[in-house]
């Protein structure tokens, strides 16, 4: 028997993560695999965490507190925001599709960047709105184009700053620019999972004046800096009108006690972001020294990855890392047949990379 499926639905490419460790090791039957695909925190999280962690497993035969009241008050002193701007998720990407499921209708647009978050475009035509792609300038967003695209139809905008894959930034003067043209009526989503890597100074960070424009949706993730990524927690800050609809849609429980206790721990040890942060910049000076040394040209980044052009088909070199133990992201697939993206691991880490990039190009 064939089940009809919805038309938005059937025209959907699933999300492909990088490469599991243990997939590869089973693979290629091999240990010690390093994984710098996923731009995932080489350090770890907070040790704060762990036992914050271990607290709460006493209590998980309940359900967890589904406002999350400790955490969202921490956030909203950190940020100078009244709890109720603050609506948490499953990760960021749960955000991204309450979104589109609360404010688009079949038939409404969203504009978003090409090649960008995959879960933009999986959202919006889950959602059975239309995403409207828009090429890349020179490896970064092109506002102008966004811009030009903007319809009658149009109710969302989703930017990522910094951006992923590329690592390019928004300025503050571009992002003003491009915010005046934009309809009073049409939310901007502005995606910040890498903002606490960003060192310049001038990269547009919309919670340096939270809640000065309506239109503009903040998300953040504890997946990178402070380490969360298997927790999963997520979160936005954004007009309140925007959030009671967000809430009043959201699954009553989906952050969970253990992650709620895991971010609340996280976000109350400065000490271990910034060591975070640091590691993060020591590791991608390394890098960029040593494939300068090796002539690879790599894209400017302001967050934990980098990409680099190996001017040769890069899934090949790619697959020839796998059976080195060295797991990175080919990106074939955004279609950038060249480019491989690597993020920024521990020292010894970054030297196995260097070391097996050595030996799969013979340098």
């Amino acid at each position: 028997m064939k089940f009809k499926i919805s038309e938005s639905i059937a025209t959907i490419k699933s999300y492909e993560p990088g490469k599991p460790l243990k997939e590869v090791e089973r693979e290629y039957k091999i240990s010690n695999v390093i994984k710098l695909a996923s731009n995932e925190n080489p350090i770890g999280f907070s040790p704060k965490v762990y036992d914050a962690v271990s607290k709460h497993m006493k209590v998980m035969n309940r359900y967890p507190e589904s406002t999350a009241p400790v955490l969202t008050g921490m956030l909203a002193q950190k940020f100078h925001v009244n709890p109720r701007n603050i609506v948490l998720g499953n990760g960021s990407d749960d955000i991204i599709a309450l979104l589109a499921h609360g404010f688009l209708n079949p038939g409404d647009e969203a504009l978003m960047p090409r090649p960008s978050f995959l879960m933009y475009e999986i959202s919006v035509k889950t959602a059975k709105a239309i995403p409207v792609m828009v090429p890349l300038t020179d490896f970064s967003t092109n506002l102008e184009g966004i811009v030009e695209k903007i319809s009658s139809k149009t109710r969302l905008i989703f930017i990522t700053n910094p951006f992923n894959p590329t690592g390019s930034t928004i300025t503050y003067n571009e992002f003003n620019d491009f915010s005046q043209k934009v309809p009073d009526d049409v939310i901007i989503v502005v995606d910040e999972a890498y903002i606490e890597f960003v060192r310049d100074e001038a990269v547009y960070n919309s919670l340096q004046n939270p809640l000065h424009d309506p239109r503009i949706v903040t998300l953040r993730t504890f997946s990178k800096a402070y380490g969360l990524a298997g927790f999963r927690v997520g979160y936005g800050i954004m007009d309140t009108e925007i959030a009671q609809i967000l809430n009043r849609i959201r699954q009553p429980f989906n952050v969970n006690t253990l992650a709620q206790a895991a971010a609340v721990a996280a976000i109350g040890d400065e000490q271990f972001l910034n060591k975070s942060i640091q590691t993060t910049h020591d590791g991608l000076d390394f890098l960029f020294d040593q494939l300068a040394i090796l002539g690879i040209h790599c894209l400017p980044t302001q967050s934990n990855f980098l990409m680099m052009d190996l001017k040769t088909d890069a899934t090949q070199v790619f697959e020839q890392m796998l059976k080195l133990g060295v797991i990175v992201r080919s990106m074939k697939s955004y279609g950038f047949d060249t480019f491989l993206r690597v993020n920024t691991g521990t020292k010894e880490e970054n030297i196995v990379f260097i070391a097996a990039l050595k030996k799969v190009l013979k340098k």
